[in-house]
């Protein structure tokens, strides 16, 4: 897919949209976009946190408003659409990346929660398709980025409807790229981020008794939002914005069985330890705070460095696990 000539020049006065603004990856992305001299429109459901991103973008020097919304009800993601085009009149650049998330044993989870996952993750980003595509259809272009995350490729173990969401927004996507290939400067970017630095693991609901957090090798909330730019600028159909993203799905599809299986093996002996109750995050309500970009990581963050000697050192125990000669038995 090539970049069209305007992305190419910049984004400066594009009027950007943005679900999950008020933290983590969403903030990051307000921020990137910001930065890029674009118009920033915020949909989020917890005000306090909409307005503080709504004032960093505005202290980076653009026009920003935030729109309160719940991604889950079709009427307010409308609604959030018709105000972003208040600003100039079109919407240019739309990124879905409200979600939510809860771990735990399926039949252990109150199905309330199970059914707002879907609601928020599944719907909230149908809301988002539905309310944008007919206005870059009738403006002949606009860019739709999907932040679905490798669950679109590999399940998350211990958290089934989770997982469902996210095979079923790739799905729901890819379908409809077919359907706005015959509008060559609209496009529909999907993105597939490894687990994020980002305050999202905290804002998760957990059943499992575990309250642990993120690895410190998680990726950078600002670098992921960094790749939204480049696909506003660029855009392509799918990308892998992080190594391992890449090593993890690639892993997954030649050892599917072994690696959702030694997941969840290690979940079940982790849970057999239950030290937190249980814990309905922001999945029924806003986000409680903190309202940031970066959350907790069980260790200190190691160099960018020390990561990828660490990433080069998995792919050579990797090859050498899966493709060294095997003895035959005879003595």
């Amino acid at each position: 897919m090539e970049p069209n000539k305007e992305a190419v020049q910049g984004l400066r006065g594009k009027t950007v949209v943005i679900t999950g603004g008020s933290s983590g990856v969403g903030r990051a992305a307000a921020e990137a976009f910001a930065l890029e001299g674009c118009n920033v429109v915020i949909g989020s459901r917890g005000k306090e946190a909409l307005d503080e991103t709504v004032a960093l973008c505005r202290d980076l020097g653009v026009a920003a408003m935030g729109v309160p919304t719940d991604v889950s009800v079709a009427s307010e993601v409308q609604h959030l659409a018709n105000k972003a085009m208040e600003f100039n009149g079109r919407i240019d650049i739309w990124v879905n990346n409200a979600g939510v998330m809860s771990s735990g044993k399926f039949e252990e989870i109150p199905m309330d929660v199970n059914e707002q996952v879907i609601k928020t993750n599944l719907f909230g980003y149908m809301h988002g398709a539905y309310s944008v595509l007919p206005v870059f259809k009738k403006q002949k272009d606009g860019i739709l980025i999907n932040n679905i995350s490798i669950g679109g490729f590999m399940p998350a173990p211990y958290s089934a409807i989770y997982s469902a969401t996210k095979f079923g927004i790739r799905g729901m996507m890819e379908c409809l790229q077919g359907e706005i290939s015959d509008f060559p400067d609209v496009h529909i970017c999907n993105i597939y981020p490894q687990i994020q630095r980002s305050t999202g693991n905290m804002h998760s609901a957990k059943f499992s008794g575990l309250d642990f957090k993120v690895p410190p090798t998680a990726a950078d909330p600002r670098d992921t939002a960094a790749r939204f730019v480049e696909l506003a600028k660029n855009p392509k159909k799918e990308m892998f914005p992080d190594v391992m993203s890449r090593v993890l799905v690639g892993t997954y599809r030649m050892f599917p069985k072994s690696v959702i299986n030694t997941a969840s093996a290690g979940m079940r002996l982790m849970m057999k330890v239950k030290n937190a109750p249980s814990d309905t995050g922001n999945i029924l309500q806003p986000s409680p705070q903190p309202h940031r970009i970066y959350g907790e990581t069980s260790l200190p963050v190691p160099s960018r460095k020390t990561q990828l000697a660490a990433l080069a050192g998995l792919g050579l125990g990797l090859a050498y696990m899966f493709l060294k000669p095997k003895s035959s038995g005879n003595s």
